[in-house]
């Protein structure tokens, strides 16, 4: 019995000392190729808005940035005061950061001062706070507001329009490019109805901009001076939450809207409507016709996943983290959800934490909706030469000859 347990530890020391005995020991399983996303929530040949004649709309899907409908949301058109979505971003972002505070005083220049169009009427050197000047940007539309603001987080509004030109590239806003932070009229000042989208989803990750986008009336100057929203969806429409309307005769009546219903939220942008009254009625249709036909749903494994074994690690197995996706769907369909798991049946030593183990198959009607990544919980270290002599020993002893 002592020989034959010579013999087996002399085997064991040769298996680990060759290096192409063990690497043939590894399991090379891979993963199969991503199933490809065939389900389409969006249905075809609708037009939620058909009497209207807005020269571009878009509705987008709050949660997961997913179109919903557009038309002509590419091309470029000057958006006019919903210019100060970005202005608007900016601030709060500023503020976030800490480079502005709510209750800071902010003194009027002369350039914010002399701002034409709808205004608060600043004073060069009058002194409002932060709060106060982003709720006068995002109810009455100030241009003077807008300009005081843009020169206490950059200096000067042309720095600040540096800024927004960064801010865009950044968002992936393609077809955009600022002159001003107001939206007056000026040569080269556009964007698109999609871009305009894109920076109102950002805005709205902002929790703080609700409660001044959401404003129907209210008072600067101790009470003398008396502020009514531009946005009059705020009184019509359900669940209204902002955002921003604009003005010029050049680009027509434009507005970014958003609302939200039942914890979920949409956003609505027409640019160069007739009037006032086709500006807000399509964008209220837009965002009803959006919360009638779609749902978002939360979707996640149906149970733990078991624990994958690893081959030659310091750890015998390795957690399993699962994924969770936000899936839009067509109204009806919630209840035709199911869900699939592709895990590796063992993975080799080392392993990185986040390391891909597997796929996340999430159908709709037995159509593929969302394939998400399944990954390691864990980072697992390769067991060394001591390591593994030690793991094969206790192996030995702990079974009986």
């Amino acid at each position: 019995m002592k020989y034959k347990r010579i013999v087996f530890l002399l085997l064991a020391a040769l298996l680990l000392i060759s290096p192409t005995t063990a690497a043939a020991a590894v399991d090379t399983e891979e993963l199969s190729p991503l199933p490809e996303v065939t389900y389409d929530p969006i249905p075809a040949d609708t037009d939620p808005i058909p009497d209207s004649s807005v020269k571009s709309a878009l509705l987008m899907d709050g949660e997961t940035g997913q179109i919903l409908w557009s038309r002509d949301a590419d091309t470029q058109r000057e958006p006019a005061s919903v210019t100060k979505v970005m202005t608007m971003l900016l601030v709060c972002e500023a503020l976030d950061e800490g480079t502005l505070k709510p209750d800071q005083l902010v003194t009027t220049s002369a350039h914010a001062s002399e701002m034409g169009g709808s205004q608060i009427f600043l004073k060069e050197g009058e002194q409002m706070t932060v709060n106060d000047l982003l709720k006068a940007v995002a109810v009455v539309s100030g241009n003077d507001a807008a300009v005081a603001l843009g020169e206490a987080i950059a200096g000067t509004e042309t720095a600040f329009v540096e800024r927004m030109n960064q801010r865009a590239i950044q968002l992936g806003m393609e077809q955009t490019h600022f002159v001003n932070c107001t939206g007056l009229p000026v040569e080269g000042h556009l964007t698109t109805a999609h871009d305009i989208a894109i920076m109102s989803r950002e805005l709205l990750r902002h929790d703080r901009i609700r409660a001044f986008t959401s404003i129907w009336m209210d008072s600067l100057r101790d009470g003398e001076f008396t502020l009514s929203s531009t946005n009059k969806l705020l009184k019509s429409c359900e669940g209204c939450t902002g955002l921003k309307t604009g003005y010029t005769s050049a680009a027509g009546h434009c507005i970014s809207a958003s609302a939200r219903r039942d914890d979920r939220e949409l956003i609505a942008v027409v640019l160069g409507a007739a009037d006032s009254k086709e500006r807000f009625a399509s964008a209220a249709a837009l965002l009803d016709w959006g919360f009638a036909s779609f749902r978002t749903v939360t979707v996640t494994p149906d149970g733990p996943i078991a624990p994958i074994p690893v081959i030659q690690g310091k750890q015998p197995e390795l957690t399993v983290k699962a994924p969770s996706v936000n899936l839009l769907l067509r109204a009806g369909d919630e209840g035709k959800i199911t869900t699939q798991l592709e895990l590796l049946s063992s993975v080799a030593a080392p392993v990185k934490a986040g390391d891909a183990v597997g796929h996340f198959i999430v159908k709709v009607d037995d159509q593929v909706a969302a394939v998400l990544p399944l990954t390691s919980g864990q980072s697992v270290e390769k067991l060394d030469f001591q390591g593994t002599f030690v793991a094969f020993l206790k192996n030995l002893f702990s079974n009986r000859w």
